[in-house]
């Protein structure tokens, strides 16, 4: 498993929360049983006040496997998956 960081942007206009069909079936596939359908581990998810950013830190066998579990939020806007290492890791390695 590689540790990674997810960000999903969408503007006002195309916000899925103000969906009611939209907004029931991505709160569902970040739920522990579907991401782990899919490999995935979420460790933490936040959205930003009123900024429309979703951010995710999770653990997946791959990028690929992320941005395919993440692949509903791109209808909405943009999806960014990021490899990530723990602060642990990059004081071991003496680099970020």
């Amino acid at each position: 498993m590689a540790l990674f960081v997810a960000e999903h942007r969408h503007s006002a206009e195309h916000c899925p929360a103000s969906n009611p069909q939209m907004a029931p079936f991505l709160l569902q596939l970040l739920s522990a049983p579907v991401a782990a359908k899919h490999g995935i581990t979420v460790h933490s998810e936040a959205v930003a006040r009123g900024q429309h950013h979703l951010y995710l830190i999770v653990d997946g066998p791959d990028e690929k496997a992320v941005r395919t579990w993440l692949a509903p939020f791109a209808q909405a806007g943009s999806v960014d998956v990021l490899a990530a290492s723990a602060c642990e890791e990059v004081v071991a390695r003496g680099q970020c």
